[in-house]
């Protein structure tokens, strides 16, 4: 069994990670930690978890990290940068769903999230935890960056145009949207209730912290210089995320073609489903699910591509993903405890 410890396990992807874990038939929970919740049984906050929960959350300097196998940052940026070199060095396994170490320039991660790197000398050894485009680092990583929600689905829905070259990768345009629940379980006036039901808004149009990760990312997979314009917006729902992303083709490339080079790329990967051409997919067809799926569209044949994108921004966008690579770096099928089935209606 997997020993596993969460940091931070009071948030959404904290209890996304909980709801998954208590139920995988490798993992043994061994440490849950909070320091304001210290002692209350885990079930008391989440009702959900009676019966499958039987933990209390512990104070951080209470808990015994080092005895777990591997361990969850379900916390703010900064926290896993700060506890990760020591947990590594007692052999550890470190996976943060925070932005920590996804981008490999300390410089450029300080300018966007405004706090300075602790653990620079961990940056290039981190791997880049997208299953889908990085499954044999991440087999043999014992530190991993899990990816932010809206760079998973503009990466998953690039990707095998950027392979194939039939793009121009200095023209992408990203407009993201996502529900409430990605900006964390906090008390904030823009995500109360009154506030954010019955309104649609955009966010971060100057400039999104997701947007040097994700043209990073890109840049991996073309010699040309990537220009990314995201656009991200807030919808009146809880979980869910969709991304419209649209391309301009460089070469002449019949829809049949362009439907084979998704369906090749993803053949193995059982949690991107890539639907029939000119598919309409819905958030509702992955919440609560780890599944990922795309849909292409061409509109009036011409030479821009449309790549609908939908997933469950805790599941897939986060915790889902996370265990995915759990399961990799521990030798066990990446499906493991994720084969749920999207929550109808």
């Amino acid at each position: 069994m997997i020993k596993v410890g969460i940091v931070g396990g009071t948030g959404y992807t904290g209890v996304e990670l909980l709801r998954l874990l208590a139920v995988h038939p490798q993992v043994e929970l061994t440490a849950i930690t909070s320091r304001k919740e210290d002692g209350l049984p885990v079930a008391d906050m989440f009702p959900s978890l009676r019966g499958r929960v039987n933990l209390a959350f512990s104070a951080p300097d209470k808990a015994d990290l080092t005895k777990c196998d591997v361990v969850f940052f379900a916390t703010p940026h900064g926290v896993a940068m700060a506890q990760a070199p020591e947990l590594l060095k007692a052999g550890v396994k470190v996976i943060d769903l925070a932005a920590d170490f996804r981008i490999k320039d300390a410089s450029v991660f300080e300018k966007w999230y405004k706090i300075p790197h602790t653990a620079p000398e961990l940056l290039e050894e981190a791997v880049y935890g997208l299953v889908e485009l990085n499954r044999e680092q991440i087999k043999g990583a014992r530190l991993i960056a899990n990816p932010g929600c809206y760079p998973t689905t503009m990466q998953l829905g690039y990707y095998p145009l950027l392979k194939a070259g039939v793009i121009d990768a200095g023209n992408l345009i990203a407009d993201s949207k996502s529900g409430v629940s990605g900006a964390g379980r906090k008390a904030e006036i823009g995500t109360l209730f009154s506030e954010a039901s019955d309104n649609f808004k955009a966010y971060g149009v100057a400039g999104h912290r997701h947007t040097p990760e994700t043209s990073a990312q890109l840049q991996r997979y073309t010699g040309q210089k990537v220009g990314l314009i995201f656009t991200p917006h807030l919808v009146p729902m809880i979980r869910g995320m969709f991304s419209t992303l649209y391309a301009k083709l460089t070469r002449d490339i019949d829809n049949a073609a362009l439907q084979a080079l998704f369906e090749a790329e993803y053949k193995d990967s059982q949690f991107v489903d890539v639907m029939p051409f000119g598919s309409l997919p819905e958030t509702r067809s992955t919440r609560g699910s780890n599944m990922l799926r795309i849909a292409l569209h061409r509109p009036e044949n011409g030479d821009t591509v449309v790549i609908l994108v939908v997933q469950d921004n805790l599941v897939k966008g986060a915790s889902g993903q996370a265990v995915q690579c759990m399961n990799l770096m521990f030798g066990l099928p990446e499906e493991t405890g994720l084969q749920q089935i999207a929550l109808l209606p």
